[in-house]
């Protein structure tokens, strides 16, 4: 005799076994089967009872229920893409060589061609790479970038060879296909390659990262339970965090870029918890009337809250970093400081 069809039920109204019980008979056995295989013993059993006292269930609950456990996994069942997997992936199916061809091409510049890919290249680094070679290369790699880029690349070669450039530029006819491909070889084996490596990111560094742009009692908090489970990884990742006080090794022209990058507010408010030291590094960088002022802002400011302190020294880091990969500044890392 068949059960009694169940009244009004929602998926609301449903246990979890009885949503999996539900969800396991719409699909087919051999399905069913291999899920049933990894589940628990006492899972298996909890299921079952539901499934056998289930009776019948109305196509709008099945449908219901179908959705909501699509609407879960969507949200919850997301998918992570890194250079990680994707190398793992492409290893099951491609030579080891071109799988590291490929990946270096994926970790270089953004770009289809590779002048797309050298104009993504931010212009210290290119100069910095072309002024090693001849100038009649250097004369290709101009014409075929953007003429902003080109500007700004060119100048920062040295004087005598940006104008070694220049002359061969004027003089450049239509360049051959075959000198324009070896061009570009050269630029993929070299440049492009290194540049890819240079790119990969240490797990440490990722997390030096992270740990720089935490407040002070977050990044002690965490810092100290790391260095009772693992001291190693504690002791590389502070040595690779760049912090404020860090800033205490820029020479005197740097920290002079730095002042006429960060607004003069915040850099009162970073000043008000920075050592005695520091806090003399940037007065001697400014004019006498300049520094007195300055002084004058912080010791006006009265009681602060450590929070904005931390942030207005983090918006002073921030401002070093981006100088520092514009190469208008130098920066040394932790690791290199302990080193020397």
């Amino acid at each position: 005799m068949a059960r009694p069809r169940r009244k009004h039920m929602t998926t609301s109204a449903l246990t979890g076994p009885q949503k999996a019980a539900i969800l396991l008979l719409t699909l087919a056995e051999e399905h069913s089967e291999k899920l049933f295989a990894k589940l628990h013993e006492d899972e298996i059993k909890d299921v079952s009872v539901a499934m056998a006292t289930l009776g019948v269930i109305d196509a709008s609950v099945v449908e219901e229920l179908c959705k909501e456990f699509c609407e879960t996994l969507g949200a919850t069942g997301k998918l992570v893409g890194s250079y990680e997997t994707t190398e793992r992936m492409l290893l099951k199916t491609l030579p080891k060589e071109r799988v590291q061809q490929i990946m270096e091409e994926i970790r270089g510049p953004a770009g289809r061609t590779m002048w797309d890919k050298l104009g993504n290249v931010s212009e210290a680094v290119l100069a910095n790479y072309l002024k090693n070679e001849y100038p009649q290369t250097v004369a290709v790699v101009l014409s075929k970038v953007k003429p902003d880029h080109a500007a700004r690349v060119l100048a920062l070669l040295p004087e005598g060879f940006a104008m070694e450039v220049v002359m061969r530029m004027l003089r450049m006819e239509t360049v051959q296909k075959e000198a324009l491909e070896g061009v570009e070889r050269t630029l993929k084996a070299e440049f492009m390659s290194n540049l890819a490596r240079s790119n990969r990111q240490d797990s440490h560094e990722v997390m030096a990262e992270i740990f720089n742009n935490l407040d002070r009692a977050a990044e002690g908090r965490i810092m100290a339970a790391l260095e009772e489970r693992n001291r190693e990884s504690a002791e590389r990742i502070r040595a690779l965090m760049f912090t404020f006080d860090d800033l205490a090794r820029l020479d005197g022209q740097g920290v002079q870029v730095l002042l006429r990058s960060v607004e003069k507010d915040k850099l009162a408010l970073a000043l008000k918890g920075a050592s005695e030291p520091l806090k003399d590094l940037f007065y001697r960088n400014l004019s006498e009337r300049a520094a007195k002022m300055l002084k004058d802002d912080v010791a006006s400011l009265g009681a602060v809250r450590l929070r904005d302190v931390d942030e207005a020294q983090a918006a002073l880091v921030a401002a070093a970093k981006d100088l520092a990969a514009s190469g208008q500044i130098q920066l040394e890392d932790g690791q290199e400081q302990m080193i020397s």
